[in-house]
């Protein structure tokens, strides 16, 4: 995989209409509907895990990386383990639920890309979790002013707080902002444009809390490996 992550080939660019945004996205969708179809869980599928399989090309393919936490399970089953990043974590994912929630950590993508920002977003991890559990989002003008409604409705319909009135990834494929049903849907598409100033700053400040994360991992693995030591020369005094 020779094209890097997805979120910064974005970031690159002078500017990114909804339609151009759409073709990335309909492949994410429908890498979903494919592990979905088939029971499979992702449960971490968040930007760093959305590559390009080669930039230098007229329509660049997506390639979904990082399975780690991916399980495969039964048709009607529920779950209880909180696992992945706050703000990709859905709604019934967080409090444990049926297979059917796992769509909205799957395709939370969607609002991010459209405006560097989630809808959940809070000021901490665990504001930003609350507002997960309680289904508290919002449109704000300063984000989302560029957004078409078509995709707004989209974004709405992906963040409904009953799994079993949630949009399927099948569903997400056909609605009128990925595949219009009048060329005056299509021209709106073509019209509204990604934030790009906003989502400049989303992916710098994605970049910079990983490195830190990583940084931090490493102090602590460092720290750890260091008291072990210190506790094997003692005992062998």
């Amino acid at each position: 995989i020779s094209g890097g992550e997805l979120f910064d080939f974005i970031a690159e660019k002078e500017a990114l209409s909804e339609e151009e945004a759409i073709e990335f996205l309909a492949q994410i969708l429908g890498a979903v509907e494919y592990l979905h179809a088939r029971l499979i869980a992702h449960f971490d599928l968040k930007p760093e895990n959305i590559m390009l399989q080669e930039k230098d090309v007229p329509k660049p393919r997506i390639k979904i990386i990082d399975f780690g936490l991916a399980q495969q399970l039964q048709d009607g089953t529920t779950f209880k383990s909180l696992c992945g990043t706050p703000q990709y974590i859905g709604t019934g994912t967080s409090r444990g639920g049926p297979c059917t929630a796992l769509l909205w950590g799957d395709t939370a993508r969607a609002p991010l890309g459209l405006s560097g920002l989630s809808p959940f977003q809070g000021e901490t991890d665990a504001e930003t979790l609350s507002n997960v559990v309680a289904g508290a989002y919002e449109f704000e003008e300063r984000c989302f002013s560029q957004t078409s409604e078509m995709a707004k409705d989209f974004i709405r319909q992906l963040l409904v707080k009953e799994p079993e009135h949630r949009m399927t990834a099948a569903e997400c494929l056909v609605h009128p902002w990925i595949k219009p049903l009048s060329r005056k849907q299509a021209l709106n598409r073509s019209r509204s444009s990604i934030n790009m100033r906003n989502f400049r700053k989303f992916n710098a400040r994605r970049k910079w809390k990983l490195s830190y994360n990583t940084v931090s991992a490493c102090n602590r693995l460092c720290r750890t490996w260091l008291l072990c030591h210190l506790r094997k020369e003692d005992e062998e005094l």
